[in-house]
């Protein structure tokens, strides 16, 4: 399938496409999401910014959807929305706002501190075990980033100016702050991470981006009761086609009875058996991380063994995908 996007560019359609005006592409392992009818000089929004070294890839693609700009400097977003601000949704984030300069970036207000400088997220837990990614997640960058002069917080009935017909909706559990966007004239959903379509804890799942909808990744999960109540809540909002953090986009019967699957099941299917949040969230507020419980994560030195095993073959494995 192919989307004539502009009079210059066809652009094939991708897995992680959710409707004719909502378009995802993969960074690695994280994706991204455009959000605007194709065509040149067309409005549109950016959801997140996936892994650094990737704003190259994330400027050519909305170039193919909108661009180049009609009146001339670079083909830039209304606004960005952040689903959160973990390293992997966040890494190329300063590199594009760089060219594109006063760009207002949305983001809840319980992730503030992890956005303007004030606070490292809580860590990372390898002691869930389940796989490679589990085990490299020790690697992975805590933040803070300061984008201060641009973060701008969503109100708390969701609106945001620049995305109209859509609304932010608070999805705690994988990250305090953490949103979903939902919009109600078609039930089109971006998850963000508070449940997926891959299992992003296994190393070969995410290379070979195999179809298992599952809660939030659990290396990063850091208030499971919040993220059991938060995938129940867009459960509730019936959607009808949904793109996720990780994995492939979703829709129709198959979304409905897996996401139900999920809700009747959650503990089972995304609830690791130890680590240390499990028992015990961390506890965060607009300043940043109040309390965390004693870590568990005696796995740690297994993961720095793997490491770099690890690291360079996801890097080469997902790179020939």
């Amino acid at each position: 399938m192919e989307i004539q996007t502009t009079e210059m560019v066809t652009r094939k359609a991708t897995p992680y496409d959710v409707t004719y005006d909502v378009f995802g592409i993969k960074t690695l392992f994280v994706n991204v999401f455009f959000i605007g009818e194709p065509g040149p000089g067309n409005p549109w929004v950016l959801v997140d910014a996936g892994l650094p070294g990737y704003a190259d890839t994330i400027r050519q693609e909305a170039e193919k959807l909108y661009g180049p700009n009609p009146n001339g400097g670079p083909c830039k977003p209304q606004a960005i929305v952040l689903t959160h601000g973990h390293g992997d949704h966040v890494g190329s984030l300063k590199t594009l706002l760089k060219e594109w300069g006063d760009v207002p970036v949305y983001t809840h207000r319980l992730e503030m501190p992890f956005l303007t400088g004030k606070s490292s997220y809580p860590p990372p837990d390898p002691a869930i075990g389940g796989g490679g990614m589990a085990y490299l997640s020790w690697v992975f960058p805590l933040g803070p980033i300061d984008i201060s002069q641009q973060v701008r917080t969503i109100t708390d009935d969701g609106h945001i100016d620049d995305l109209p017909g859509w609304r932010a909706i608070h999805t705690p559990g994988h990250a305090p702050g953490h949103i979903s966007l939902f919009r109600d004239s078609d039930r089109t959903l971006i998850a963000g991470d508070a449940f997926i379509t891959t299992n992003q804890n296994a190393l070969t799942a995410v290379a070979t981006q195999a179809l298992e909808v599952q809660g939030p990744p659990a290396y990063f999960t850091i208030n499971w009761d919040d993220a059991r109540q938060s995938v129940k809540k867009l459960a509730d909002l019936v959607p009808l086609t949904a793109g996720t953090g990780h994995g492939i986009s979703i829709r129709g019967l198959d979304l409905t009875l897996e996401l139900s699957r999920l809700v009747d099941h959650f503990d089972q299917r995304s609830i690791p058996s130890r680590g240390r949040y499990v028992k015990e969230p961390a506890i965060t507020d607009e300043n940043g991380i109040v309390s965390m419980p004693t870590p568990t994560s005696y796995h740690v030195a297994r993961g720095m063994a793997l490491g770099a095993v690890i690291a360079a073959g996801l890097y080469f494995i997902l790179r020939r995908r």
